[in-house]
C-alpha cells in the first residue's frame, strides 16, 4: 500500500493534505475535528498583531459561483484575519499541537512591515511549539489596505527584507505565502528566496469582485448597500495556480524551493496533478468549506489506489516528475500533428462537434453524409484544435488521432519532416533570415 507519509522541511504529517489558513483553522475546535477526519496539517487562520483591531463584517462574507448544477465552482470572501484576541489562538494552538503531536501546525503570521512587530509575534508563536510559520503576503483585502498582505507580496523588496527578518529571529521554518495578483510570480519567489525562506505557499486568493446585483446596483455580496473587491478561490483558480507553480518549480532561480500548493484543490487527481509539478504538500480550503473535512478520506484514498496502480511506494516517487515536461511555446514541436475522430457508436447526434468547428473554428466536421445526419471529420481542414472534443457531451466520443504521414494544413509541410520546434522551423522567420 502507498507510503502518504510527508516530510516537508522536516515537518512531518502522515498525509500531504494540510488545511490551508482560512476560517476551518481558527479555533481548536475546528483543528481538533479536522485532525480526527484524518487531515495531515493545518494552517492556524493568519495571526495579527496584540492590539491590532480587526473586526469582520457581520453581513454576507461570501459570494459564490456556481455551474447549471448547482455545483459550487467559485468563492469570494471578504473576510479578514482572525478576529479571535491573540493569547486564545497562541493558547490553543499549543494545546492542539501537544494533543496531536504527529500532525503539521503551521502558524500564519501578518504583521505590520516594520522590524520590532516581527520579532514580537515570532517570540510568542515559538512559545506554542509549531512547526513553521507561514509569512501572509497575499491578501487582496482589508489588510492590504493597511499596508500588509497583498501590498507586502506585490513588492519583491519587501518579500525580502520580511523573510529576511523572520529567519534572523527564529528558528523556525518559514514559508512565505504568495499572491497571485502580480505580474510574474517568479519575481515574488525569488525575492522570497534570496530573503532566506525555506519555501513558498502558493497561490493565496485573487483579487475579485464576484457579481453585481442589477437590483441594488451593488457588487455582490453587500453589506447594507455597499460592496468591495474580496479574494477569489476554489475550483475555478486552480489552472491559475497550477501555472504559477510550475512557473517556480522550473524556473533556474528558484528551481528546488519547496512548494506547498493551495489553488481549488477538491480532488486527490488535484494534489497528484500540484505535486508532479514538485509540490511538496497540498492546502485546502474550499472544498472543505463545501463538503466538510471528511472530504480528505476521499483524496487519501484516491491518491493511495493510484499510487498503487502506478507502482510509486512513496510521494517522491512521482513528485516533480512533470516539471521537465513544462516548456515554453516555442518550443512545442509544430511538426506534430492529430486529426479529430468521431466514435459513431457513441455519439448521439447532438450536433454541437458540428456547429462549433463550423461558425468559430475551421469547418472541418460535416453534418450530413449522402443525403443522413452524420457527423464526420473533414481531415484536409482539421487541424486538431481539440474543440470538438471539449463540447461533446458524451466522454470519449471524440479523440484526438497521431497522424504519421501527410500534409499539416498549419504549415503546409509533410508531418514527418522532423523540425523539432519553432527556431528551426522554415516556416519562422528568424530561422529563415538566420539560413540567409
Amino acid at each position: 500500500m502507498a507510503d502518504l507519509r510527508s516530510n516537508f522541511l522536516g515537518i512531518k504529517s502522515p498525509n500531504p493534505f494540510w488545511l490551508a489558513s482560512a476560517p476551518p483553522t481558527d479555533r481548536e475546535v475546528n483543528v481538533t475535528r479536522a485532525f480526527k477526519a484524518g487531515w495531515g496539517g493545518v494552517v492556524w487562520k493568519t495571526l495579527g498583531e496584540e492590539g491590532l483591531p480587526v473586526v469582520n463584517v457581520s453581513g454576507p462574507r461570501y459570494g459564490a459561483i456556481h455551474s447549471g448544477d448547482r455545483r459550487l465552482i467559485g468563492l469570494n470572501n471578504i473576510e479578514l484575519i482572525t478576529d479571535r484576541p491573540l493569547d486564545i489562538n497562541l493558547r490553543e494552538i499549543k494545546q492542539v499541537k501537544r494533543a496531536w503531536p504527529d500532525r503539521a501546525m503551521v502558524v500564519s503570521l501578518m504583521v505590520p512591515c516594520e522590524e520590532d512587530a516581527w520579532k514580537k509575534i515570532l517570540k510568542s508563536v515559538e512559545d506554542t511549539e509549531c512547526d513553521g510559520i507561514e509569512l501572509n503576503f497575499g491578501c487582496p483585502h482589508g489588510m492590504s489596505e493597511r499596508g500588509m498582505g497583498a501590498a507586502v507580496g506585490q513588492v519583491p523588496e519587501y518579500i525580502e527584507m520580511v523573510a529576511r527578518w523572520c529567519k534572523q529571529n527564529s528558528r523556525l521554518p518559514v514559508i512565505v505565502k504568495l499572491t497571485p495578483n502580480i505580474t510574474d510570480i517568479r519575481h515574488a519567489a525569488r525575492a522570497a528566496k534570496r530573503g532566506g525562506a525555506d519555501a513558498v505557499s502558493l497561490i493565496n486568493t485573487i483579487n475579485s469582485i464576484m457579481s453585481v446585483d442589477l437590483d441594488m446596483m451593488a457588487p455582490s455580496p453587500h453589506v447594507d448597500g455597499k460592496g468591495s473587491h474580496g479574494g477569489y478561490c476554489g475550483p475555478a483558480v486552480k489552472p491559475i495556480a497550477l501555472n504559477m507553480v510550475t512557473e517556480i518549480a522550473r524556473d533556474t532561480e528558484t528551481k528546488g524551493l519547496p512548494i506547498s500548493a493551495i489553488g481549488g484543490i477538491t480532488t486527490w487527481r488535484d494534489a497528484a496533478e500540484f505535486m508532479a509539478m514538485s509540490a511538496g504538500t497540498v492546502q485546502v480550503c474550499t472544498a472543505a468549506m463545501t463538503y466538510g473535512f471528511r472530504i480528505v478520506e476521499e483524496m487519501k484514498s484516491g491518491l493511495s489506489d493510484w499510487m498503487d496502480a502506478k507502482g510509486y511506494q512513496t510521494l517522491e516517487g512521482f513528485r516533480g516528475r512533470a516539471v521537465g515536461n513544462a516548456t515554453d511555446w516555442q518550443y512545442l514541436n509544430l511538426n506534430y500533428v492529430v486529426k479529430a475522430r468521431i466514435d459513431q457508436d457513441l455519439c448521439i447526434k447532438c450536433g454541437r462537434c458540428h456547429i462549433v468547428c463550423e461558425d468559430t473554428s475551421h469547418q472541418a466536421i460535416t453534418n450530413l453524409v449522402d443525403g443522413a445526419r452524420k457527423f464526420e471529420v473533414i481531415d484536409a481542414e482539421c487541424v486538431g484544435c481539440n474543440l470538438c472534443v471539449n463540447v461533446c457531451p458524451v466522454e470519449n466520443c471524440i479523440t484526438l488521432v497521431q497522424q504519421t504521414s501527410g500534409i499539416d494544413p498549419r504549415t503546409g509541410l509533410e508531418n514527418d519532416r522532423g523540425y523539432a520546434n519553432w527556431t528551426s522551423h522554415p516556416n519562422n522567420p528568424s530561422a529563415v533570415k538566420a539560413a540567409e
